[in-house]
């Protein structure tokens, strides 16, 4: 009889320590499943867990995979054992246990134990907690985990964020890699918080506007989803949750860039208050965004009857936040060569590029220079940091834009941050890091994402997510977020 699947992927709790064996009967799924596959063979009262789709070579992976959990010759001729009664389960796990100790695993040295576990992607790593006790041991270590890879995943929050008692507070997250949703628990956070919004991240920190009850000030918290930790920042002001944009910088550095001023909290400088400075631009900014130590946003410098953007960029260290002296200030970024770039997208948007090294500039492509000129589909701009000058990353097909686009095409002055103005529609951009995802109201369901090339070539991947969990209407908007150990609150 074959073995019966108990569970798939990187949540197996129900596996009690020192119960897991493989038998050479076994044989595993045909289909190419991920992460980590549970079996019970149901004449047998044994375990096995195996690692179904190995992504890397080692050469003590098989030893690892194949004989690290295999029952001795005199387990194998055991009769098969009655299922214990409710009153014996604690001397089975006390055998099972017992049986688990001269497992071959347990002989490694724990450096070679170590370099096995890095070699796993996260999910993979941290679902071998549940497969014996010195793994377990080696997974809850504060200075191991924080060596494993991060999880690159894609955070949805809903504009109107509403407070659900009836479930515990998650949130729903997309992970690229494997094109699946997954759901991030929060119920870590304070029991009086009702309703939150992720608004930023850094590597393995989580930004979150949280609404208490009964109802009061907002407060900024940070925490690590992944290890069950938070931290609340000290207070600020309810406007700046309604208008400000929040970006997360290096070594715990935190700015909320409102129309007239940016607000700075650095460890470096300050643990207990916020530090305010002037924001010397033109006009109001627009999808700020950090890359490294440095600020880049837009601003319209046109008229009521014409938009005319222009790239403005300061250094964090012209902010005075202990990132070396304070010099320079905000500053136009602009080149003769690149002629009339900003004149061709409406409503343009910033996000990081990858790896620290580009800004992408995201819009509707003007069908002509008229100032009502209906828009052809979406472009992406890409501008190198380093030689400084703007190529196409790629454009939205013709299908997808259909799917996008009302009747006609009208101007919307109420589109907010990060709505590129398409048709009677506003369509939300979000993302970064080579990514960039696109929701609309009349694309429900499922959101549009752009991947981009991996030799940063024209052009790009463009695809469809489907089965978007959550709201049934209104825009969808997101972050990236890195989640991870390197980093605790």
């Amino acid at each position: 009889m074959p073995p019966t699947v108990l569970t798939c992927g990187p949540l197996i709790p129900i596996i009690p320590f020192g119960s897991l064996y493989s038998g050479e009967e076994y044989t595993g799924p045909t289909e190419v499943t991920p992460h980590v596959s549970v079996y019970y063979h149901p004449t047998r009262p044994r375990y096995r867990i195996e690692q179904v789709q190995p992504t890397f070579l080692f050469p003590l992976l098989p030893f690892f995979l194949s004989l690290s959990l295999s029952p001795t010759k005199e387990d194998r001729e055991m009769p098969p054992s009655p299922s214990p009664s409710s009153g014996e389960d604690s001397g089975e796990a006390s055998d099972d246990s017992a049986s688990s100790i001269g497992a071959p695993i347990n002989n490694l040295p724990p450096d070679a134990l170590h370099n096995i576990l890095l070699r796993l992607p996260l999910r993979d790593a941290v679902s071998c907690r549940a497969v014996s006790r010195p793994l377990r041991d080696s997974l809850n270590s504060p200075t191991f985990l924080s060596l494993l890879p991060t999880l690159r995943l894609l955070l949805l929050r809903h504009p109107r964020p509403t407070p659900n008692t009836s479930s515990p507070p998650s949130l729903h997250a997309f992970d690229p890699s494997t094109r699946r949703w997954l759901l991030l628990p929060l119920q870590f956070l304070p029991s009086q918080v009702t309703s939150f919004s992720p608004v930023s991240s850094s590597p393995s920190l989580l930004y979150l506007w949280l609404d208490p009850n009964p109802p009061s000030t907002k407060s900024l918290a940070v925490c690590n989803p992944l290890s069950h930790s938070y931290r609340l920042l000290p207070p600020l002001g309810s406007a700046w949750s309604r208008h400000g944009t929040v970006l997360a910088g290096p070594r715990g550095t935190l700015l909320v860039i409102s129309e007239l001023a940016v607000m700075c909290f650095s460890p470096l400088q300050n643990e207990s208050q916020w530090m305010k400075h002037a924001l010397s631009l033109p006009t109001k900014p627009r999808s700020p965004v950090l890359i490294k130590e440095t600020l880049f946003t837009l601003c319209d410098v046109g008229s009521a009857w014409r938009s005319q953007w222009k790239l403005f960029s300061c250094p964090l260290a012209g902010l005075g936040l202990g990132f070396g002296p304070r010099q320079g200030g905000w500053a136009p970024v602009e080149r003769h060569m690149w002629g009339d770039v900003f004149e061709i997208l409406k409503r343009p948007r910033l996000l990081p590029g990858s790896g620290g090294r580009r800004l992408l500039m995201i819009g509707g492509l003007r069908s002509s220079f008229a100032m009502d000129a209906p828009c052809s589909t979406v472009l992406i701009l890409r501008l190198d940091l380093e030689r400084m000058d703007w190529d196409e990353a790629g454009r939205m097909p013709p299908e997808m834009y259909r799917c996008f686009t009302g009747i006609g095409e009208v101007r919307d002055p109420s589109a907010g941050a990060g709505a590129v103005t398409v048709g009677n529609n506003k369509v939300k951009v979000f993302g970064g890091e080579g990514r960039v995802w696109f929701s609309g109201k009349r694309v429900r369901g499922k959101i549009a994402m752009w991947e981009e090339s991996e030799d940063g070539g024209t052009g790009g991947e463009w695809s469809w997510v489907e089965g978007v969990p959550g709201y049934n209407e209104g825009v969808y908007r997101g972050i990236v977020f890195d989640a991870g150990f390197t980093a605790m609150p």
